[in-house]
């Protein structure tokens, strides 16, 4: 079983180094979700006592937020991100309902819940000062136009391919920084909606104490990147001096078939209960990996420490079981 207790991500390489160097004000924007509250810890990590006068949190309601250790940060409502003081600025752009609120929405209601919390990053980027923005964007955008796909995963994929055009235009309008991540697999504390992600599902089976369950009955392949590792990546090129926007995917160095996910994380976590899965009855492979050797080189250029899988799994399983997540999981599989 894994170790338990306070155990915090890392920024690495040049733009950790370069966020230390230059006063830059980072502002989230979706400060609550998975990437936000992980940004937050990275950050206080990183800045220490400079980071309550550096970081502006926002988010969908004025709240506090609380972190592991005890970690208090104050979160603003979005609608007053424009209010801000004009100071250099770099804003990360994580608010947006995701596809499983897709489901639960009209279209209509969808749409232009997105589309307002697009306006209220996209009006403020000005008056702030922002000169980088960080779109976490989706592997989903692939799904649109493709026969066959999710309807509500290609109308998030839509959205989101909207906002990376979006973002994309006023760096290259205003001589300003804009880098893109599409995120295809995401690992690390803070992970949420654990019923929707495999790697947590497989996580929950371990420290539920019973066999890791696959339900898939055909090949699939999935590859993850730290969230400590890709913020790495982002800050890298964030403040790297250039203008206008790099877009990358996010990808280990290869894809894996769900098996040997599961094989790794039963591994990692020194699970003895074994590994379940029906009969593979379908030959069409279920792939959703991004461009790993693209990924790869901007890590190397940006001196960003690699996570391995197996440190990935121990990541989050530390967190899930700090968190109690697999107590409250409900998960039908």
């Amino acid at each position: 079983m894994i170790e338990t207790g306070p155990h915090y991500p890392t920024l690495t390489g040049a733009g950790a180094g370069r966020l230390l160097d230059r006063p830059w004000r980072i502002v989230i924007a979706g400060a609550g979700g998975w990437m936000g509250r992980a940004s937050i810890e990275q950050l206080h990590g990183l800045l220490g006592d400079a980071f309550e006068e550096r970081v502006v949190c926002f988010g969908s309601t004025a709240r506090t937020l609380t972190l592991r250790g005890g970690l208090a940060v104050a979160q603003q409502p979005l609608r007053e991100m424009a209010n801000l003081p004009a100071a250099p600025s770099l804003v990360l752009y994580f608010a947006f309902l995701t596809q499983e609120k897709a489901g639960l929405m009209s279209h209509d209601a969808y749409v232009a819940a997105n589309r307002a919390i697009s306006d209220t990053v996209f009006d403020a980027l000005g008056p702030i000062g922002a000169e980088g923005v960080f779109v976490a964007s989706s592997g989903a955008v692939e799904m649109v136009g493709r026969q066959g796909a999710d309807p509500n995963k290609a109308l998030y994929g839509e959205l989101k391919l909207q906002d990376e055009r979006r973002f994309a235009e006023w760096a290259e309008s205003r001589r300003r920084r804009t880098v893109t991540a599409r995120i295809y697999g995401l690992s690390g504390p803070y992970i949420n909606k654990i019923d929707s992600y495999a790697l947590a599902c497989f996580i929950v089976d371990v420290l539920s104490e019973r066999p890791i369950a696959i339900t898939a009955n055909r090949p699939v392949y999935r590859s993850y990147v730290a969230i400590d590792e890709l913020m790495s990546v982002a800050y890298g090129l964030m403040t790297d001096g250039a203008r206008g926007v790099t877009r990358f995917d996010t990808g280990a160095e290869r894809a894996f078939e769900m098996g040997e996910i599961a094989a790794d994380v039963a591994v990692a976590m020194g699970h003895r209960l074994g590994i379940t899965r029906p009969k593979i009855t379908e030959t069409e492979a279920d792939y959703y990996a991004g461009d790993g050797a693209d990924y790869d080189r901007l890590r190397r250029r940006l001196e960003v420490t690699p996570v391995d899988f197996r440190t990935q799994v121990c990541e989050t399983g530390r967190y899930m079981a700090e968190a109690g997540l697999h107590m409250a999981a409900g998960i039908q599989r």
